[in-house]
């Protein structure tokens, strides 16, 4: 079976780890307010997400979703994530784990469809691009996109390792 190439771990360079811990340090400044953001983007463009949140599954309007406090929850729950990996860049077996931790809880407990990660990290790469433009070349764009490649394929190894069934 052929993987997508989208979902292929390309490796992350030393220069390519370093412009994304920049960023990243400017983003996790403000890990709230941007978690939020990109939280909200995400169920505002994909809302079939919002099923897997009971809690605000049934909110439409932006403003509500932004003062959710279980949405600004769960938000620092997901910087936290991938601020771990981030600031593991340089020791895969702590990224392999941190990210293998995320994959089976939303595979076993939450029922997640592993598809919403590659959404999920894609909308975080729109929102950090929006909010940090001088900071998002092309070069560091090139490194974001491998990390979102990197999230989304460990945690989807994670889900074929728990014997994830749609």
């Amino acid at each position: 079976m052929e993987i997508e190439r989208w979902e292929r771990s390309e490796e992350i360079s030393d220069a390519e780890k370093k412009v994304i811990q920049e960023i990243w340090s400017r983003v996790y400044a403000n890990c709230e307010d941007v978690g939020v953001s990109i939280l909200i983007r995400f169920f505002v463009n994909f809302p079939s997400a919002k099923q897997y949140f009971s809690q605000f599954k049934h909110m439409e309007d932006p403003l509500e979703m932004e003062r959710s406090l279980q949405l600004r929850k769960h938000a620092r729950r997901v910087m936290g994530a991938i601020n771990s990996v981030v600031e593991n860049l340089n020791d895969s077996e702590k990224v392999s784990s941190v990210l293998a931790l995320v994959g089976k809880a939303h595979a076993l407990k939450h029922k997640v469809e592993p598809v919403y990660f590659k959404k999920l990290t894609g909308v975080m790469l729109e929102v950090i691009a929006e909010e940090y433009p001088s900071d998002f070349t092309p070069e560091a764009h090139g490194a974001w996109t491998k990390l979102k490649t990197l999230i989304y394929t460990h945690v989807t190894a994670a889900y074929k390792e728990v014997g994830w069934a749609q």
